[in-house]
């Protein structure tokens, strides 16, 4: 790191939600998020921006079955997988992304593409016709755990009305990342499989500011129920909130406090632009990790009841 340069500080997520259990347990997941923590952090202190190892972190988690964005998502209610990412950029408070989007290893590299195009944020038909432009290879991102869920889903939901349509099941799965780089600056960045079992064209928060949003202040990465997030409009409250004086703690604890009044499901990791570095959950788990600069964290075993954290 060179003289008179910020620490660089790190913090990343791959979901929330009641149990470790179906991603592995506590120590293989704490080995997964380690793992991805400090490769990001030996090249944000080699000097990458904000954005590139937001990036970077995004698509390594994306890479990570245990997760549901990329490699790994979830199955719709037609048995399709359709994938969303936001990416923003917060000194130029830029943010693009893509909505439902098939076929692809890393949804952020498309919502990267768009930082820089007049039109920023794509659905499904956009996002394919990107695809198809940018020459990136055809993927597939299914899984057979995730086929054989899917199937269990359909034979539990096989004589219920609309099964074929209507989510019957309320997964959390996103994963996220939010980083401060050495000259300073803030970028965050959010990918999803949904929740499994949505409607057709159900659009997630992960691609919404609601999910994903930073500027020169602070930024924040949502996980958790995307309809819970939307109607809260979590990430850009928080960050609203730190803009407007409070501690990024201050900030979490408000709007966790409200999300837990108006019973919400949903968890959310952030940075602001002091190098605080804080996580909060209303549900049982949230698996998040951090790097402060001098230590690798996590907030795994946290207690189960509504929290927040910060280090």
């Amino acid at each position: 790191m060179t003289t008179g340069a910020v620490q660089p500080k790190l913090i990343i997520h791959g979901g929330a939600g009641s149990s470790l259990k179906d991603k592995g347990g506590l120590e293989a997941v704490r080995g997964s998020l380690h793992a991805i923590i400090e490769e990001v952090y030996g090249i944000l202190i080699q000097g990458a921006s904000a954005t590139e190892a937001v990036v970077r972190g995004c698509k390594l988690l994306e890479d990570e079955p245990r997760f549901n964005a990329g490699t790994g998502s979830v199955l719709q209610s037609d048995g399709q997988i359709r994938m969303s990412a936001a990416l923003m950029d917060g000194t130029l408070q830029r943010f693009s992304g893509t909505i439902n989007v098939s076929r692809v290893k890393n949804p952020i590299d498309l919502a990267l593409f768009l930082q820089n195009s007049p039109d920023r944020v794509l659905s499904d038909f956009g996002s394919a016709e990107l695809l198809r432009e940018l020459q990136l290879p055809i993927h597939n991102p299914l899984t057979d755990k995730r086929l054989q869920e899917w199937m269990e889903e359909r034979k539990d939901n096989f004589s219920r009305s609309m099964a074929n349509v209507v989510a019957e099941s309320s997964g959390r799965g996103t994963i996220g990342v939010v980083v401060l780089d050495q000259a300073g600056k803030i970028a965050a960045g959010t990918s999803t499989g949904g929740k499994g079992f949505e409607r057709i064209g159900r659009v997630s928060d992960s691609a919404m500011p609601a999910g994903n949003y930073a500027n020169p202040k602070a930024g924040i990465s949502c996980t958790g129920i995307g309809e819970d997030i939307i109607d809260e409009c979590l990430a850009a409250r928080i960050v609203v909130r730190v803009t407007d004086g409070l501690s990024l703690m201050n900030a979490f604890e408000r709007s966790f406090a409200e999300g837990e009044r108006n019973k919400r499901d949903f968890g959310a990791i952030g940075i602001d632009a002091t190098g605080a570095i804080a996580w909060g959950k209303t549900c049982e788990v949230i698996l998040a990790a951090y790097h402060t600069g001098d230590r690798i964290g996590d907030a795994l075993e946290m207690s189960p009841e509504m929290g927040v954290g910060i280090a």
